[in-house]
């Protein structure tokens, strides 16, 4: 369906209190400013905590970061706080990382923003996992004194902190010592393989500034990152995040020129980024150089990616799914296609799409059912509001309809009913 969606390569940070996996949400279109790596390149005063080569570098660390997801409120001052990150232990506020001195971080030391994004622990005691240092661990002494100083060079926002809402025991902070015995490791597995410059250069911007293994690696029952499977897709709220692995990407077709063009753009043939991919294209990875997000696609599909997977030959006219081929006639050709190609500025193609491609149809499901707003994308790219059929069409006839959506897409036509029903009954 419209903008169905591609690799959540860089999606936000999937949150954890006291051993739960937790989502962040964040402003779905906070932020729609400068379009491309230019951005980056913008006039920093010198100030006594950094000289202006340092702030330049270090605003740029903190967009590929994505510092603003969880800091910056939609409509609200930057890094001023006050995003809710929605979980089932209730409700925590990214916090005010401005340099206020009374609400936000002004009277940090380096040393104590070093401490925070490394070990978890605030000058006020441990911080929760919903920040992700787990992944954070990794940055560099240097790259954490560099987005310092660049926090400390932005306007001071006298904004309160939301308290968090979080049930007992989940609000005993104490306990996040614990988990942090258990399972903050000083590295990340990785998914890939490689030993190139570029490689190892991915390997950083994916695993540590990007955090992508927050949300694109499944959780074990205390919440902890399962080692094992890396990258190979999670689950976290409306929106899931797909497998990233290379095998998972190039069995949706993925190229290391289409994750780069995703990746600067929100869009590539596969599809357009929705749901919580959006903003990360929007808040980080657009700002990214070209050279950045080419050693990212490298980290993804490893240093031998593997030949994509191509679509297998139509079915044949199949009596099952008929129903769902007058469904797509009816409600999704005049946008997207009589065969499935997309219109520029209107539509993404359905055939080929990263996420009808997907072997779990949840998300295929939810786009259906939910539709996705209208969405601008860096240059001249958007497209239009795709509508929600939960109010127009049965489960049955949605699950036809992605039947046959999947088995032009070389998967299995075994979306039942119930499988919509249940989705429905979640929104």
């Amino acid at each position: 369906m419209k903008h169905a969606q591609t690799t959540a390569t860089v999606l936000r940070c999937a949150l954890t209190a006291l051993g739960a996996a937790l989502l962040c949400v964040g402003g779905g279109n906070a932020a729609s400013a400068a379009s491309g790596p230019a951005a980056t390149a913008v006039t920093v005063q010198s100030t006594p905590n950094g000289d202006s080569d340092q702030l330049v570098r270090g605003r740029y660390l903190a967009h590929a970061a994505d510092c603003a997801a969880c800091h910056t409120a939609e409509n609200g001052a930057p890094f001023a706080g006050g995003v809710a990150l929605a979980s089932p232990f209730g409700t925590l506020y990214g916090t005010n990382i401005t340099p206020d001195k009374e609400h936000g971080i002004g009277k940090w030391t380096a040393d104590d923003f070093y401490k925070a994004l490394h070990d978890g622990i605030g000058p006020d005691g441990p911080l929760y996992p919903a920040m992700p240092y787990t992944s954070y661990r990794q940055l560099t002494r240097a790259d954490t004194d560099a987005i310092y100083a660049y926090l400390m060079s932005v306007r001071p926002a006298a904004v309160a902190n939301h308290p968090n809402d979080l049930r007992f025991p989940y609000n005993m902070r104490f306990g996040v010592r614990f988990w942090n015995m258990l399972f903050l490791k000083d590295a990340l597995p990785d998914a890939s393989h490689g030993k190139s410059d570029e490689w190892l250069r991915g390997r950083y911007l994916v695993n540590a500034l990007g955090h992508c293994a927050e949300c694109h690696t499944a959780r074990g029952s205390l919440g902890q990152l399962d080692s094992a499977n890396p990258l190979a897709g999670g689950v976290l709220g409306r929106v899931n995040a797909p497998d990233i692995t290379p095998a998972g990407l190039a069995a949706r077709g993925w190229t290391a020129d289409d994750l780069q063009a995703f990746l600067a753009t929100g869009i590539a043939k596969q599809g357009s980024a929705f749901g919580e991919m959006y903003p990360v294209i929007h808040l980080s990875t657009q700002y990214m150089t070209s050279d950045d997000v080419h050693d990212m696609a490298v980290y993804l599909l490893g240093e031998q990616a593997p030949a994509p997977q191509s679509l297998p030959a139509p079915p044949a006219d199949n009596a099952q799914l008929q129903t769902g081929h007058k469904l797509y006639i009816a409600t999704c050709a005049g946008c997207h296609g009589m065969s499935g190609e997309g219109k520029p500025h209107v539509a993404v193609a359905t055939l080929g799409n990263s996420t009808v491609r997907q072997k779990d149809p949840h998300n295929l499901l939810v786009a259906i059912l939910n539709g996705i707003p209208a969405q601008d994308f860096p240059g001249n790219e958007s497209m239009q509001r795709m509508p929600g059929f939960a109010k127009t069409l049965s489960d049955d006839e949605i699950a036809q309809l992605a039947n046959y959506l999947r088995a032009r897409n070389g998967q299995p036509a075994d979306v039942a009913a119930t499988t919509v029903h249940a989705l429905r009954q979640q929104q």
